[in-house]
């Protein structure tokens, strides 16, 4: 049975009095029937949020002319930033991933399983440690050799590659290559990376051995969009775990990679449900 087809409006602009009336008329007008609303107004800058998700069942506007029926009626009045989602269509999302293991594993369990509603058409490695995992999981798998000198060329064909396969959005599933500025802003907020949460602290390699060195009392994960800020990107999701003087390094190490899967796994899962606004390097994460 396929899942049943509803429409998502992502909006942010300027706040203002009437914006959830004129919205929520609008559906209504349209025989649209809401079932799932949230909303917030940031303060300081007076910026108004909301994401409303509806039935497209008995809704009066063909599928293929909302867009410009939501533009002409409401968004161009209000100079609102918007985004228009359909939960019909399974957004496609490749894996870029290096030797490391433990992300991978998970999005694909996760993507087996039937928990997620995503196509994966593509790993992509600069090893081809895991070649075999996506044979598996009859995934297509694409290694690029990564060196200093061939660095924008590989770039080049991965980003040819991608548009081949309509790729919607990429996770880098512990993937150890540095992406340049030109690959990042064909991909707005449509990368998401996973890293432990030492840094600034503990930058470069072999963070858990200076951390336990440190005497660290908690180690945690960050996922987040990737911007040409190195690490810096609008965050998704954080997640922590209690260490004590009995944790050695390898047990940092394995509660370090268990934060990194739940942690990755659920900026994913918010993406996947459209529930992600970026405003000003920061997320809007709806209920």
């Amino acid at each position: 049975m396929g899942q049943k087809n509803h429409a998502i409006l992502l909006i942010h602009c300027t706040d203002r009095k009437g914006l959830i009336s004129t919205i929520t008329h609008f559906l209504f007008e349209h025989n649209g029937n809401i079932i799932d609303l949230d909303e917030h107004v940031e303060k300081i800058e007076g910026i108004f949020f909301m994401r409303v998700k509806w039935e497209l069942e008995a809704f009066d506007i063909p599928k293929d002319q909302i867009r410009e029926a939501f533009a002409e009626q409401i968004a161009t009045k209000y100079d609102m930033q918007w985004q228009l989602h359909f939960t019909d269509k399974k957004p496609r999302m490749a894996i870029f991933v290096s030797k490391a293991s433990h992300c991978l594993y998970d999005i694909l369990s996760r993507h087996y399983s039937g928990e997620w509603q995503v196509e994966i058409p593509a790993i992509i490695s600069n090893h081809q440690t895991h070649e075999e995992v996506a044979r598996r999981y009859d995934i297509p798998f694409y290694h690029f050799e990564v060196t200093k000198e061939n660095k924008a060329e590989i770039e080049a064909a991965q980003m040819t590659l991608l548009t081949e396969l309509n790729i919607d959005f990429l996770i880098l599933a512990r993937y150890m290559q540095i992406l340049s500025d030109n690959f990042i802003n064909a991909y707005p907020n449509k990368i998401i990376n996973i890293h432990h949460s030492f840094l600034p602290a503990f930058a470069g390699a072999k963070p858990y051995h200076r951390a336990y060195e440190r005497g660290v009392k908690i180690i945690g994960a960050t996922s987040h969009y990737v911007t040409a800020d190195l690490d810096a990107g609008p965050i998704l999701e954080q997640d922590v775990a209690k260490i004590t003087h009995k944790d050695t390094v390898e047990d940092l190490i394995r509660k370090g990679k268990d934060l990194e899967k739940i942690v990755l796994s659920r900026g994913i899962w918010t993406h996947l449900q459209r529930k992600t606004l970026v405003h000003n390097n920061k997320t809007v994460i709806f209920d």
